[in-house]
């Protein structure tokens, strides 16, 4: 069971196309692709999206872990289906870069 504050963090950085907003939010957001498949991973703690209230097409999505362990046996255990949504993923965006990797204060 995921605890309840996070011991990892991670952040990306999406300009989405104006025609794909709608299927970025989808695929990201609360119930997407994304989230269904982290769930299915041990240490999976929640996942945010936000959308830039200046820059309508350019979102962030953080999501949050137990643990760098738990993130990082997840992208071993799961990398094909990993690979097989970020493939399917990557025509919605003009670019995307990672913001950082967080690890909590305090």
């Amino acid at each position: 069971m995921a605890s309840q504050r996070p011991g990892y963090a991670y952040i990306w950085e999406y300009s989405v196309l104006p025609e794909c907003v709608a299927d970025f939010e989808e695929a990201y957001g609360p119930n997407g692709h994304w989230v269904e498949l982290f769930k299915r991973a041990s240490g999976y703690v929640r996942t945010e999206l936000h959308r830039d209230r200046r820059n309508a097409n350019r979102y962030l999505t953080i999501d949050y872990w137990d643990s760098v362990e738990a993130w990082e046996a997840f992208r071993t255990g799961m990398s094909s289906e990993f690979e097989a949504i970020d493939a399917r993923c990557e025509g919605f965006t003009l670019e995307e870069r990672e913001i950082g990797r967080l690890d909590p204060i305090g």
